[in-house]
């Protein structure tokens, strides 16, 4: 699932420059080329290398093809060194989608580092790079005028959009076996090389901890230490039990509320309520006060990118009510901008690695009986539909199975996560030997960056990765969620 907090800061700066041709040949040599970075990042800020990694697109084959990947390098402005007088290693970056990115956004880092110079390359050079697929890499496989959200394609139209993106992509030589987990951390094997690191630290949020993953699993020589921001693990169904998921959610939301007295009053057993909502969400489409119609599938997308927000479920309560009354503002408002990622590299990820392992009979069967889980099921049966339209070869059983290993990992979760729930975290966490674990009460999808308590978390665990982390400045587990009651004006 996408890291939203990444996911915001992958602005529009203009063509990535000076993009190298592809180089014809079998098995060749990674390659990093310096490239001049955008002209409006500030340089007085942190030391930048900006550069691209050409690579083999299908490494062991007869195929000549080369990719590049895009990739930006922060020197750090105070190494710190262990106790044995040792740098610490380079930090790697995995954003989250799949099909988020991280080099169109560092221009906006660099400015929030003028004025924060605490928040990123202190200790450590952090590497950020874009997944091969996406971001300013070549090819990045956008599809332009589809809408495509964590629950789904909203619409039949945004189906047949995307698999007609990616049989475009197809046409044009582009292999989608190539773009997943384990190409990437092959990939992530060869920046490192040819930066000469011998070591690095992971640091992911959402999805990119599933590229994590990877690289621990079949590059674990590179790897002192991971960090793990709202993790997805390899064994988890992105579709199967996400309608779940979601109700859950809201359900836990609703829960906080009915808690407080004044919240309770205000919003009288609206979880009940809201379920009578939904089964009328399912019985076809809904007319607001204002004339607009809405469909079951926006209704999804809106629980999903709510409960993701933590503005979003502060205002859950208010809206669902809302929403009730004929109020669909807060649907609409989601319903105008749902193209977050770089499609064409997220649905490879999906039709390889994600979705040969469940099917459409388990999605619904799992939602079944539950009002507010089945708004999920119409959309998240679509990503069936453009998998079988495309046939990518499924992944090795291995892609799909619990990581084990004894590379220090800190895994940070939300307490409130649609996508990337606590109790998923905690299963994955157990085949690491050498891990921590913390769940981040009132918290929502994308924690470590969202506090000075969790940020001062995960620079100590890579400062000293067998030292225990200092909960102290947690929440409590029963503190109270600060709800928002005025609710979209409609």
């Amino acid at each position: 699932m996408i890291f939203r907090p990444v996911a915001a800061l992958v602005l529009s700066l203009g063509l990535w420059v000076g993009l190298a041709a592809a180089t014809p040949a079998r098995a060749a040599s990674p390659v990093f080329t310096e490239k001049p970075c955008p002209a409006d990042w500030p340089t007085d800020v942190r030391k930048t290398t900006c550069g691209t990694l050409t690579v083999d697109e299908a490494r062991g084959t007869a195929s000549d093809r080369r990719i590049e990947v895009a990739v930006v390098v922060l020197k750090a402005s105070q190494p710190f060194t262990d106790a044995s007088g040792r740098a610490l290693p380079p930090v790697f970056m995995f954003h989250g989608g799949p099909g988020g990115a991280l080099t169109p956004g560092v221009g906006n880092m660099l400015r929030a580092l003028s004025r924060r110079p605490d928040l990123m390359a202190v200790d450590q050079d952090v590497v950020l790079f874009d997944q091969r697929g996406g971001g300013r890499g070549d090819p990045s496989m956008d599809c332009p005028g589809v809408q495509l959200t964590d629950a789904g394609p909203p619409s039949d139209a945004d189906r047949d959009g995307l698999i007609a993106c990616l049989k475009a992509y197809q046409a044009k030589g582009v292999d989608l076996n190539q773009y997943n987990a384990a190409v990437i951390a092959d990939d992530v094997r060869d920046l490192a090389q040819v930066r000469g690191y011998d070591k690095i630290d992971l640091w992911g949020g959402s999805y990119g901890p599933r590229i994590e993953a990877a690289v621990i699993t079949h590059q674990p020589q590179i790897v002192r230490a991971a960090v793990m921001d709202s993790p997805w693990p390899p064994e988890g169904n992105w579709a199967v039990g996400t309608p779940e998921q979601v109700s859950a959610a809201v359900r836990l939301i609703l829960a906080k509320c009915q808690a407080q007295a004044a919240c309770a009053a205000r919003h009288p057993n609206l979880q009940a309520r809201f379920e009578a909502e939904a089964r009328k969400w399912l019985a076809g489409p809904v007319t607001g006060k204002d004339g607009r119609a809405f469909t079951v599938d926006d209704l999804s997308a809106f629980l999903m990118d709510t409960t993701y927000s933590a503005t979003g479920v502060r205002r859950l309560p208010a809206d669902l009510e809302g929403i009730i009354a004929g109020n669909l503002t807060p649907v609409a408002e989601i319903a105008e901008d749902r193209t977050y990622y770089t499609e064409g590299q997220h649905m490879a990820h999906l039709c390889k690695e994600e979705l040969p392992f469940e099917s459409r009979a388990r999605l619904a069967a799992g939602a079944a009986g539950d009002p507010v889980a089945e708004l999920l099921v119409p959309s998240l049966s679509r990503l069936f539909d453009v998998c079988d339209a495309v046939g990518e070869t499924p992944a090795a059983p291995i892609e799909n199975q619990p990581v084990r290993t004894d590379i220090p990992t800190l895994f940070v979760a939300a307490e409130i996560d649609p996508g990337c729930p606590p109790p998923l975290t905690e299963a994955a966490a157990k085949g690491y030997s050498r891990s921590q674990v913390v769940i981040v009460t009132n918290a929502t999808h994308g924690v470590i960056n969202a506090s000075p308590c969790t940020r001062k978390m995960a620079r100590d665990f890579l400062r000293d990765p067998s030292a225990p982390v200092d909960r102290s400045c947690l929440p409590a587990a029963d503190t109270p969620m600060d709800f928002i009651e005025a609710a979209s004006a409609g």
